[in-house]
Order: C-alpha cells, then sequence, then structure tokens
C-alpha cells in the first residue's frame, strides 16, 4: 500500500512542516513549489533523515496553466497520490481599489483556481483508486470579512465553502475533505502580504510546526473543519458571527491597519 502525499507551497512555512510530519508518519512525499533550491535541500533532509522518497517537482501552480501542468508530471511519473495538501497561497494588505488589479487575480488564481483544479484532478484519481484524503489550507480569514484585505478573506471563504460542500459529495465514495484554518503563523506569510506593523502580526499563535500536525491529524481522523487554536476557534465560530456586521468590520480593519 502506497502512502505518498502531493504537497504544494511545501519549500516553506506550514507546507515545509507538513512535508516533515508526513515523512515521519514513513509517508513518500512530493513536494511542489516555484524555488527548486529550496525543494531540493528539502528533498535531502527528509530522504537521509526518514528514509523517504521526496520527488521534487518545481511549478508555479498560480500560473493559469500551472495546476495543470504539475497534475501532467505527476501522471508521467507514475506515482499515485493517496493524500493532497493544498497549501500554496498568498495574501496582499491594503484597500483594494489601490492594490494593483493584476496582484489579486494572481492571488485569485493562486488560492482559488489552482486548488479547484488540482481537487478535481486528483480527486477524480482518488474516487477510481477506492479513496483519498484532501487538506486544503483555509485561514480564520475565511470566517469573516476582511477590510484591508479583502480579497485574500474572500479567497479563504471560498475554500472553506467548497472544501465542506466536495467532502459532502466525496465522502460516500471513500474520498474526505478537511479544511484547516489557521490564524496567524509566523511564516513568510506576512512579510509576503506586506503585514508588517499591523495588529495581526503582533499575536503569538501555534507556530508552523505545530499549525501541520494539527491539519494533518484532523485530515487523518476526516474532520471537516480545523482552527488551529482553541480560543480563535471559540471566536471565530460563536463570537464573531453574533456580532453586529458593522461592528466585526470595524474590529477587523483596526487588526490590520499599520501602527
Amino acid at each position: 500500500m502506497t502512502n505518498t502525499a502531493l504537497i504544494t507551497g511545501a519549500s516553506s512555512g506550514i507546507g515545509q512542516e507538513f512535508a516533515r510530519y508526513h515523512a515521519q508518519q514513513g509517508g513518500d512525499v512530493i513536494i511542489v513549489a516555484r524555488r527548486k533550491d529550496a525543494l531540493m535541500a528539502l528533498k535531502t533532509e527528509l530522504e537521509t533523515q526518514y528514509g523517504i522518497t521526496a520527488t521534487v517537482i518545481a511549478q508555479d501552480v498560480g500560473n493559469p496553466k500551472g495546476a495543470r501542468a504539475l497534475y501532467a508530471a505527476v501522471q508521467k511519473s507514475g506515482i499515485k497520490i493517496d493524500i493532497l495538501i493544498n497549501n500554496a497561497g498568498f495574501g496582499g494588505h491594503g484597500n483594494f481599489i489601490e492594490r494593483t488589479l493584476d496582484d489579486d487575480l494572481a492571488m485569485i488564481d493562486l488560492n482559488v483556481n489552482s486548488l479547484v483544479t488540482l481537487c478535481h484532478l486528483v480527486g477524480n484519481d482518488m474516487v477510481t483508486q477506492g479513496g483519498g484524503k484532501i487538506l486544503n489550507v483555509g485561514s480564520t480569514a475565511g470566517m469573516m470579512p476582511g477590510p484591508l484585505q479583502a480579497t485574500y478573506f474572500a479567497t479563504k471563504a471560498f475554500v472553506a465553502s467548497f472544501s465542506q460542500a466536495i467532502d459532502h459529495e466525496l465522502r460516500p465514495q471513500g474520498v474526505t475533505c478537511t479544511v484547516l484554518a489557521p490564524g496567524y503563523v509566523e511564516t513568510e506569510f506576512a512579510k509576503t502580504a506586506d503585514l508588517g506593523g499591523t495588529g495581526l502580526v503582533k499575536q503569538r499563535g501555534k507556530t508552523a510546526a505545530e499549525t501541520a500536525k494539527i491539519g494533518y491529524d484532523a485530515m487523518m481522523r476526516g474532520k471537516l473543519h480545523v482552527v488551529n487554536e482553541t480560543m480563535l476557534s471559540f471566536v471565530t465560530n460563536w463570537i464573531i458571527p453574533l456580532m453586529p456586521r458593522r461592528m466585526a468590520l470595524n474590529i477587523i480593519s483596526r487588526m490590520q491597519k499599520k501602527a
């Protein structure tokens, strides 16, 4: 029986930790990102430390044809995918109309379009194989509107809705889909999204390794949705939804503003 996980955005942060954690369980990995040098270093680490096979595919899945190209490369390799972890994604700070439109459209391409494409292509294979597990990395941002990160929050809302719906469709066929919705995690994400100086990055959340373990373990249990912090889960599930909408928007906006 194989146990291979395909992980996007694996060159750093939570994606890298997913690869490490899966390898600790004795599973092989296909690690995907744009930075081949970082992937090769991770491959050496995982194969040396855990004796597994790590396959590197340097691919920008945010490119409109990137996800299909990745799938074609996997098909060509002949490797069967048992676990799909859609981790690649990015955000961006600023008022929507003041941001570059192409940047936000690229965000939608990576955070939404590539995820949907891989879920469709790999999900079909999993059904044919008789089972599989999908983990889509969302965010607590997807559980509320996000002034100053409007497009990012909206993409993660899509991930949450889409993932839960396809889990309901696929579960009778042996395939589950879990959404991991982390709060702030200290990775390259905040720097890339230009979040320095905001209230958001002052929070002390879980580490990337802790977050990856929480999401991975939830996926293996077939859980539908998991937040990586207990108190944050309570706030996002039970407090924010009951707030007057303008109040919630004002609170979230203040968290996103720079000092």
